[in-house]
């Protein structure tokens, strides 16, 4: 039953689609239209649901077609004094890496010159791996209330000098908003890329995280075309059986966000560049890392969008 709710849900979304999207071709699931109108968009998979079987992540997502996969720090853990024999594994499965995960950057610490250091070992990894962005997180958020305009600035300088000098190995650092971190809300986001410089900073711009912090990924694409350097597509799904503001992040097409919409935005700004397909965690426990994958797959194959 709820898989027939959930393509119910998609047939009327599309339809809805259709009258909102005039300079879209549209003609139904498994048009071509959506590819036509975005022919820079490549999309790419995170192996974040994989646990840390990275083999296992890049053997899967290869065999699914991807042309990029994201990998995480924890990767640095077996190769990061030989990230050639990682780079000889991903080119075996004609795999580039679209993203990297650098992880934490804490305002908090006391100690800005070892967290910048972190994330410039971090560029030296990706660079071996023939990489171009790295996306960089944070946990500085207070456990109570909101954010101060301060704190949410002082991040943005502290982007802005790891973004600097990683430019140096030819990376570029890009800004993940997220949920419970600095960045939460379209508003905390506006003034952490406020206080840092584009060249230094672009965005990864990830539409589950912004949808759920208040805002609209479709306006933030729009908003922000001069600095996203890449997409987290992700859907999210509220779970109010669960508690107020619950939710969790799901196949795409098989939550909240409209995607379609999104995809007329991308088509908008003549995006060009990864579309990186995330999961933080396998939403229900008789699914694989494998099995999520070939849904959202199969999600972008209907309405148009090969990987």
């Amino acid at each position: 039953m709820s898989s027939e709710i959930s393509r119910r849900q998609f047939i009327a979304k599309a339809g809805m689609a259709a009258l909102a999207l005039p300079l879209i071709s549209w003609t139904g699931a498994g048009s071509a239209a959506f590819k036509k109108v975005v022919p820079g968009l490549k999309i790419g998979y995170a192996a974040i649901t994989w646990g840390g079987d990275n083999t296992q992540a890049i053997k899967d997502i290869a065999s699914l077609g991807f042309r990029g996969i994201q990998l995480r720090a924890d990767v640095m853990k077996q190769y990061g004094k030989r990230p050639e024999a990682l780079w000889d594994i991903m080119d075996r499965h004609k795999l580039e890496l679209c993203m990297f995960s650098s992880g934490d950057a804490n305002i908090n610490t006391g100690n800005d010159r070892k967290v910048i250091q972190q994330h410039l070992t971090n560029a030296r990894f990706v660079e071996e791996l023939g990489g171009q962005y790295m996306q960089v997180t944070n946990s500085s958020r207070p456990q109570e209330g909101a954010p101060t305009a301060a704190d949410l600035k002082k991040y943005g300088r502290l982007l802005n000098e790891i973004g600097k000098r990683t430019l140096d190995y030819g990376v570029q650092t890009t800004y993940h908003n997220h949920m419970h971190q600095l960045g939460q809300t379209p508003e905390e986001v506006d003034i952490i890329m406020d206080s840092c410089d584009e060249k230094n900073v672009k965005l990864l711009l990830d539409l589950g995280h912004y949808h759920q912090g208040g805002g609209s990924p479709e306006q933030a694409i729009r908003q922000y075309k001069n600095r996203i350097a890449a997409l987290h597509l992700k859907d999210v799904k509220a779970t109010p059986d669960q508690g107020a503001g619950a939710y969790k992040f799901v196949e795409l097409g098989q939550g909240d966000l409209f995607i379609p919409g999104v995809v007329r935005a991308l088509q908008e700004i003549k995006f060009k560049g990864w579309g990186i397909i995330e999961l933080d965690e396998v939403p229900e426990k008789d699914k694989t890392p494998l099995d999520c994958a070939k849904e959202s797959q199969s999600y972008l194959k209907s309405i148009g969008i090969k990987v």
